[in-house]
């Protein structure tokens, strides 16, 4: 069975043109000639629909979008029937966040903290329903035309209260490393905190036009990540205030014990700065223990972190 292309049917849906293709599967344009309407169908590669895991995981991606019905959610259709594995999503035309932060590099703080509160309202909800996205970043966020954001893709998402999916053997990417958080970087699971770190990395890159722990090869970026603590962000925009600069810099700690508790008190503080009490934490920043530093090298030998845009594990983590 050849893979599919532009012009052909599946099912009800007629392919459109192509929107995106991933490492594990194209996303097409479609029309749904039962109600004539636009979709975006995302359809796995031939060897990953025969997959077992990579079936679980589609068919995991699909049960959690259909779960969910919020505006700042890509809504998840069931299609009448499926002669193969894909999924239906909502289809939307706007602007990726990815594509501004190219175009403006950073954004003016009133702007940068608006998208940031209407994330972090998308986590609110997810969180309370046990969803953890767990790949938050500008590529998986699109804004509208009326300045409304939707968050896309949630094939690494998963729901608290399902069981796990262990495997070994298996390559697969588990995150993006610029927007990963330090537990996801160790090959753990990941918590509702996960989420809040990755939106502390796209609010710190909307502020000052970079993220925090930019480096020259993705193994130095993520061993930064692990060992060091993020410039504090005033030093990189005077304009920035020093309760702003508090909120992040207690999103970006290493570890999720220290950081904000929650998405709704990280919305509340981005929506009420002046309420923010100061500490000291911009001025005296812990370094990595020594053991956190041997602990990062040994783990990096055993695991042999790739050097691609995404990371891929030799033995996979638990999802």
């Amino acid at each position: 069975m050849p893979e599919l292309a532009p012009g052909q049917m599946l099912d009800q849906y007629e392919l459109l043109d192509t929107i995106a293709c991933s490492g594990m599967a194209t996303v097409f344009r479609a029309r749904d000639i039962e109600n004539d309407r636009t979709v975006a169908l995302k359809v796995p590669y031939l060897q990953y629909s025969s997959d077992i895991v990579s079936h679980q995981r589609f068919l995991r991606e699909e049960q959690i979008g259909l779960s969910l019905d919020h505006p700042g959610v890509i809504k998840t259709f069931r299609p009448a029937k499926r002669s193969r594995l894909y999924l239906v999503m909502e289809y939307v035309e706007g602007e990726l966040l990815s594509v501004r932060l190219q175009r403006e590099r950073r954004f003016p703080i009133p702007s940068a903290l608006e998208l940031a509160i209407q994330i972090a309202d998308v986590l609110v909800y997810l969180h309370d329903r046990n969803v953890v996205h767990r790949d938050l970043k500008p590529d998986n966020i699109m804004i509208l035309s009326t300045g409304k954001i939707k968050l896309m893709d949630f094939g690494i998402a998963f729901d608290t209260n399902q069981r796990r999916i262990t495997w070994t053997g298996f390559s697969q990417p588990v995150g993006t490393p610029n927007y990963m958080a330090p537990e996801q970087i160790k090959g753990q699971r990941g918590s509702p905190r996960t989420d809040i770190y990755s939106l502390g990395i796209i609010l710190y890159e909307m502020l000052t036009g970079k993220v925090p722990f930019s480096r020259r090869n993705v193994y130095a970026a993520m061993q930064a990540k692990i060992l060091k603590n993020p410039i504090p962000p005033r030093r990189l925009r005077r304009d920035i205030s020093p309760e702003l600069e508090e909120i992040l810099l207690r999103a970006l700690e290493r570890n999720p014990r220290d950081r904000l508790q929650s998405a709704l008190e990280f919305r509340n503080a981005l929506a009420n700065p002046d309420a923010v009490v100061l500490t000291d934490r911009s001025a005296h920043r812990r370094p990595a223990s020594r053991l956190a530093v041997w602990m990062w090298k040994l783990r990096a030998l055993a695991f042999g972190l790739s050097s691609s845009r995404e990371v891929r594990k030799v033995k996979g983590p638990e999802i």
